[in-house]
């Protein structure tokens, strides 16, 4: 299996936020106590409570913690594909992300990483046997999990959560789909990534970890995200399908 058989190497945990002034310490705290050796890089979209100020206050205390500060908020997406950049610029050979308000568990980071061994792609699954979904509003978790049939059904993939945002890529995977061309910026740009991976030949593995909704702040999910989300799964199977010779591939 090549490199998938190399040891870990380095690894980063990206970590969009925006007004998560809250919730950024504590994250940040049990991330470091999980993987202690791991750096964690904080992208921070000009977020107006001051996230990014108590960032870099986190950075001047801890050389493993880093701070991008971009100048707007222009979306999930677009921090993640700014933070990958970053990451793969400076050489690290795992890059997970996670998000920033408490849902992910990173106490279960040691697991996400040590599933690597096995897959290009690790996603942590909300709806395997053994997730769970914590304190989430029912409509939430329909709307949820109708976007991940919809997109099983539309683009032809065996993944049961496509849309979580808990994940683990190895560098070269990034490396190998390419992310220059990626628009995406809400929930799709989970699903693009995932879709990508597999359309490029490489394993992705699902791994089960417990969801739970945060405590602290407003959540930033929108209709526009899901029209977004709906639109572009819908163009691309629309695609995938036209595309001469390429039956059962996204």
């Amino acid at each position: 299996m090549g490199e998938r058989d190399a040891a870990t190497g380095r690894v980063v945990i990206v970590m969009p936020t925006y007004n998560e002034r809250q919730n950024l310490e504590p994250i940040a705290g049990r991330v470091r106590a999980a993987l202690p050796e791991a750096d964690l890089l904080v992208v921070d979209d000009n977020s107006p409570d001051g996230t990014g100020d108590l960032a870099d206050k986190l950075a001047e205390t801890d050389p493993h913690v880093q701070v991008m500060h971009r100048t707007d908020k222009a979306g999930l997406g677009k921090a993640y594909i700014a933070g990958f950049g970053w990451a793969l610029e400076r050489g690290y050979d795992v890059i997970v992300e996670m998000d920033a308000d408490g849902s992910h568990q990173p106490e279960e980071l040691p697991r996400l990483l040590a599933a690597l061994a096995e897959a290009d792609l690790v996603l942590g699954s909300r709806y395997v046997p053994g997730g769970a979904v914590l304190n989430w509003a029912r409509s939430r978790e329909l709307l949820s999990r109708a976007g991940n049939t919809y997109a099983r059904l539309m683009l032809g993939l065996k993944l049961k959560d496509a849309t979580g945002g808990y994940r683990v890529f190895r560098a070269s995977t990034l490396r190998r789909i390419g992310l220059d061309d990626v628009d995406s910026q809400g929930y799709c740009f989970q699903i693009d990534l995932a879709r990508r991976t597999i359309a490029a030949g490489l394993t992705v593995i699902e791994v089960p970890i417990t969801f739970e909704e945060r405590q602290r702040g407003a959540s930033k999910m929108s209709r526009k995200i899901v029209l977004e989300a709906l639109w572009r799964v819908t163009g691309w199977g629309i695609a995938a399908r036209l595309r001469p010779g390429r039956r059962g591939r996204v």
